[in-house]
């Protein structure tokens, strides 16, 4: 009788644990699609080539979700070979996760090289055209930046000579006419001035195959005259 209270009480904590796990799964199978579907373009400023980043995210949440589920169900039915695969399961998440944490601090380095040679590589071979010319646009619009390290990285690429600085890095798009971006003097008044280039976050390796714990990310300041 005096076990009774003590059986409960577990099962409950294990029944909040499971949903909270359920939980992360939502969240991870949630981030999966928004990166599929909202970052896609941006992917290819962050990788040199295509990233299975979204499909592990969403693959991983959609298996917790179930695993979440299925743990709450052996709970309560106290079935001993469900507790077990439960647990087992649990088991091999939280190794995933250690050995991805530790891969993503070992590699951070070669992660921030990447994304600066593949951006500085996107700025050289800029068209205004191609999807990547279109991620740098975009990402220049977003965050206020210009260039990789300031508007004068746009000075030595392709574009320049043709079509100037682009019009993304304008501050007003009103106050911004081609022949100021034309113009290394002018165009230096009209658009954003970045100092800070880029932070990184822990990611992991694409060639860990395992889930990015961060994006990486872009911050831009503003200088005003």
């Amino acid at each position: 009788m005096e076990t009774k209270p003590l059986i409960y009480c577990l099962k409950t904590l294990l029944l909040l644990y499971s949903f909270i796990f359920w939980v992360t799964g939502v969240v991870l199978l949630s981030v999966g699609l928004w990166w599929k579907f909202m970052l896609g373009p941006y992917m290819l400023l962050i990788s040199s080539g295509p990233s299975n980043g979204p499909y592990v995210l969403t693959g991983t949440g959609a298996a917790i979700v179930l695993f979440g589920l299925f743990g709450c169900f052996a709970t309560c039915r106290g079935r001993p070979w469900m507790l077990k695969l439960y647990a087992a399961f649990l088991s091999l998440v939280f190794m995933t996760e250690l050995i991805a944490g530790i891969s993503g601090f070992v590699f951070r380095h070669e992660i921030k090289g990447t994304f600066l040679t593949t951006y500085s590589d996107a700025v050289m071979k800029y068209d205004g055209r191609d999807d990547r010319s279109l991620a740098v646009d975009g990402v220049q619009r977003r965050l206020h930046c210009c260039g990789v390290y300031n508007y004068t990285s746009w000075f030595s690429s392709v574009y320049f000579p043709v079509g100037g600085v682009p019009a993304s890095c304008c501050v007003s798009y009103s106050d911004c006419s081609g022949a100021d971006l034309k113009n290394a003097t002018l165009a230096a008044r009209k658009v954003y001035k970045q100092v800070r280039s880029f932070l990184t976050t822990a990611a992991l390796p694409r060639r860990s195959a395992a889930v990015p714990i961060d994006l990486l990310t872009a911050r831009c300041h503003i200088l005003t005259d």
